[in-house]
């Protein structure tokens, strides 16, 4: 391919790339001037993620001939010498190549739906994938106002409303004069109601 093909800024036909092309018609050069054609039709190429793409593309391609100015020499000679006219008859047209490097314009042969995953792009997250799904902890104490920690980090007083992240995780409850509480969750979500019963600490 002379140059690349996007889709959304998605190289899925890369420059170079092959395309394959068969012969319909071929034929040498002959006498009487008549020159020698040659026609290939292109067939398809591979996209970027190895599937073949249908293409339409028709070269046509003559030789030079020489018919024209045969017949009006063999008229000309025919007034002149008749019997000289069917010399004429040996002269060839000529043949044809298509030179390495012709460009032949392609057109996709119909729609084609591409899977653009297979191409390196992925497919826009869903409001699951962009959302973490949070659990609720609902948390109180008795006696209230006590501290709360969730996997060390102080988040707040007794009673409060907490969001966490599904996963483990462990919930700690604090006051001065009473025996820490502790707790370990696997949250996977949903609400959670936590009640902390602070025990006194025992006097020394």
């Amino acid at each position: 391919m002379v140059e690349e093909v996007k889709v959304d800024e998605v190289v899925v036909l890369p420059k170079g790339a092959p395309a394959i092309a068969n012969v319909t018609d071929a034929g040498h050069k002959r006498t009487m001037g008549r020159a020698g054609k040659l026609n290939i039709s292109i067939s398809y190429a591979r996209l970027a993620d190895q599937e073949k793409v249908a293409l339409r593309a028709v070269k046509d391609t003559k030789g030079g001939g020489h018919v024209g100015a045969m017949t009006g020499a063999m008229v000309a000679t025919a007034i002149v010498f008749f019997p000289a006219a069917p010399l004429f008859l040996f002269v060839h047209g000529k043949d044809v190549t298509i030179p390495q490097g012709a460009e032949i314009t392609a057109f996709v042969e119909g729609d084609m739906h591409l899977n653009m995953v297979r191409f390196g792009v992925l497919p826009p997250a869903t409001p699951e994938q962009t959302t973490p799904v949070q659990a609720n902890l609902i948390i109180e104490s008795s006696p209230p106002g006590a501290d709360i920690e969730i996997d060390g980090g102080f988040v707040g007083n007794t009673p409060s409303f907490v969001s966490v992240t599904p996963g483990s995780h462990e919930v700690t409850v604090k006051k001065n004069g009473f025996t820490t509480w502790t707790r370990k969750l696997n949250v996977t979500g949903g609400s959670i109601h936590l009640n902390a019963e602070l025990e006194k600490n025992a006097v020394q």
